[in-house]
């Protein structure tokens, strides 16, 4: 799927994924800091991914692991520092709610530690949750 605003462009295409973007962004976000570019890959493989692109150039991403009816864990939600804040994060959140993969689940996931406002404009809300780590060895 494609959506096109202006200049701006989200595709669900993963082929047109810039890992040199795309590995660099999530290793230096907050949540995943510690992730191997091997994960990161697996993990885009195993997912529904959009990116977001401006002029050609890759400047947003999104992911979700989701079952397609019942359950989604949406994650790695990133727009490049220089195109904040001017609506496309937003975007990005709606183009994933409206795609076919996305839009029956009866329940959303995200964790966040900075950006409630951001997604309780979505409907989420703060709940509580049991969760388990593995151990790394």
């Amino acid at each position: 799927m494609e959506w096109v605003r202006n200049r701006y462009r989200i595709s669900d295409d993963k082929s047109e994924l810039d890992l040199f973007f795309v590995v660099p962004a999530i290793q230096e976000s907050y949540w995943a800091s510690g992730r191997t570019q091997a994960v990161i890959e697996e993990s885009i493989a195993n997912s529904l991914t959009l990116g977001l692109y401006c002029d050609g150039r890759q400047i947003g991403f999104a992911r979700a692991v989701t079952d397609k009816c019942t359950f989604a864990w949406v994650c790695d939600v990133i727009v490049h520092p220089d195109y904040r804040h001017i609506g496309l994060g937003k975007w990005l959140m709606d183009c994933l709610g409206e795609h076919p993969d996305m839009a029956d689940v009866s329940e959303q996931f995200l964790r966040t530690r900075d950006a409630h406002g951001l997604y309780e404009q979505y409907g989420y809300r703060v709940c509580d949750a049991m969760v388990r780590n593995r151990e790394s060895t």
